[in-house]
C-alpha cells in the first residue's frame, strides 16, 4: 500500500574515541542516565549548531535559501545598517530603541543608554529578510522625521500598524528557523515550529571516561637547561559508540519553506515543484548528519566521523525512537567476540522487528551501513543514494 512520507526518520551511530564531543559547565562530558547504566551523550543543541554552520558542498548555506542571524546584538547590526542608508547616528539610535521598546524583542537594558542599551536578554534570532525589512521601514521613518522624539513614535506606530505584515514575515525568518524552529519572547515577531526534531546522542555503552592530565612545555626554560613547564593541566576525555535520532516532520517543513498550510503539503491542489526545496533540504541535512562531526578541543582530539549506519525510515505513521534498543547498556565485550558495533546494529534490527510484529506498522526502509547488516525491510544504499531517495520520496508525495 502507498503511504505518504509524512515523517522521516533518521538513526545513525558514531563512533569517536579520546574525544570531548560536548562538555558542560564543568567542562566535563556531558552524561545521560539510561537503564542500568550512565552514559556520555552529545546535546541536541551541539549537533544542530553544527549542522547549521557547517561548510562543505552539503552546508545549508548552499541551498540558496536566506540563512538567519542568532545573536544578542541584532539590534546593533540593525542600527549600523540604517546609518549605512544614510540616516544620522542620533536618529538611527532612536529608530532602534524604539523598535526595542515596541516589543520587537525582549526589554532587557531598557533603561541602559547607549549601544548597551541594544543588546537583548537572549540570542535573538531573525531571518536576513526580516532585518532588511526592519531597516528598509526605520530609514524611510527617519527620512520623514528628523527629531528624534517624532522618529521614536513613527517606528512605534510602524510596528503597531504593521504588525501582521511583520509577523507575515516569519517565512523570511531564515532557513535555521525553518529547520529547528524559533521561539520569541516579543510582542511582533512571530514563533515558528520546528520541522527537524533531534534527539541527544547517547553512547550504547556505559560512559567510558578517564582524566586526562598534561603540561604544556615552556620552550624558553627547556632552552635555558631547565626543567619546566609553562602549566599543568587536566580535562576529561570520553570514548563510544553513540546512537543518534532526528525526525522530519515533512508537513511542517514545507508550511516553513513555502507558505502553504501543512494539511496541504500532500493534497492534488499542491504541485511537487512545492516540495521540492523540502526534499533538497532533507538531502543536504542527511549528508550533514552523518558526516559533520561536533566536538571541543578539535585541535588535540581530531573528534571526526562519519556515521558507521544511518537507517532512514519514512511513513505516515508516528515517529517512534530506537533508543529502546539499548535502555539496558551493551557489555564492553562479548563472550563470542562479536565487535561493539556489529551487537549494536543487530539490537536495532532486534528492536525494529519486534515493533512491527507489535504495531504492523508499515515504514519504508533504507539503510547506509559499512559493515553486513540485516535490518528488516530495508534496501541497502549508498549515502548519496540514500539521500537522494529520501529527497524524492518528498517530491513525489509517496512512499
Amino acid at each position: 500500500m502507498t503511504t505518504q512520507p509524512r515523517f522521516i526518520q533518521i538513526h545513525t551511530l558514531h563512533s569517536y574515541p579520546a574525544a570531548l564531543i560536548n562538555r558542560d559547565d564543568a567542562g566535563l562530558a556531558k552524561r545521560l542516565p539510561l537503564g542500568n547504566a550512565m552514559r556520555t551523550r552529545i546535546s541536541s543543541q551541539c549537533l544542530k549548531r553544527h549542522w547549521r554552520i557547517a561548510d562543505d558542498r552539503f552546508a545549508l548555506s548552499q541551498l540558496a535559501v536566506p540563512m538567519a542571524i542568532r545573536s544578542r546584538g541584532t539590534l546593533e547590526l540593525i542600527r549600523k545598517r540604517i546609518v549605512e542608508g544614510g540616516v544620522a547616528e542620533t536618529l538611527a539610535q532612536a529608530a532602534v530603541e524604539a523598535l526595542r521598546n515596541g516589543g520587537l524583542v525582549d526589554r532587557a537594558g531598557k533603561e541602559m543608554k547607549g549601544n548597551e542599551a541594544l543588546k537583548t536578554g537572549q540570542a535573538v534570532l531573525m531571518g536576513r529578510a526580516e532585518i532588511d525589512y526592519l531597516v528598509g521601514r526605520c530609514i524611510e521613518a527617519a527620512q520623514a522625521n528628523s527629531d528624534d522624539t517624532a522618529l521614536r513614535g513613527a517606528v512605534a506606530k510602524m510596528l503597531k500598524d504593521e504588525k501582521k505584515n511583520i509577523e507575515a514575515l516569519k517565512h523570511g525568518s531564515g532557513l535555521e528557523s525553518a529547520l529547528f524552529g524559533r521561539m520569541v519572547t516579543s510582542d511582533v515577531l512571530a514563533s515558528r515550529d520546528a520541522a527537524v526534531y533531534v534527539a541527544h546522542a547517547f553512547t550504547v555503552h556505559e560512559a567510558q571516561v578517564e582524566n586526562d592530565y598534561f603540561t604544556v612545555v615552556d620552550d624558553l626554560l627547556e632552552e635555558s637547561g631547565e626543567i619546566g613547564s609553562a602549566g599543568i593541566f587536566d580535562t576529561e576525555l570520553a570514548s563510544g559508540l553513540y546512537y543518534g535520532y532526528v525526525v522530519v516532520d515533512v508537513r511542517q517543513l514545507v508550511e516553513n519553506l513555502e507558505g502553504i498550510e501543512a494539511k496541504d503539503c500532500f493534497s492534488a491542489t499542491t504541485p511537487p515543484e512545492k516540495r521540492e526545496l523540502a526534499g533538497k533540504v532533507v538531502e543536504h541535512l542527511l549528508h550533514l548528519i552523518a558526516t559533520v562531526s561536533p566536538g571541543a578541543k578539535r585541535g588535540s582530539t581530531a573528534p571526526f566521523d562519519w556515521a558507521k549506519l544511518a537507517l532512514v525510515e519514512v511513513g505516515d505513521w508516528q515517529p517512534r525512537s530506537l533508543a529502546g534498543a539499548f535502555h539496558d547498556a551493551l557489555p564492553l565485550s562479548s563472550k563470542d567476540g562479536r565487535p561493539m558495533r556489529e551487537r549494536a546494529v543487530a539490537c536495532l534490527s532486534g528492536e525494529i522487528a519486534k515493533m512491527d510484529e507489535a504495531y504492523g506498522a508499515t515504514l519504508t526502509r533504507r539503510v547506509m551501513a559499512l559493515d553486513p547488516v540485516e535490518i528488516p525491510n530495508a534496501q541497502r544504499l549508498d549515502l548519496s543514494a540514500l539521500a537522494t531517495w529520501a529527497a524524492d520520496t518528498i517530491m513525489t508525495g509517496a512512499c
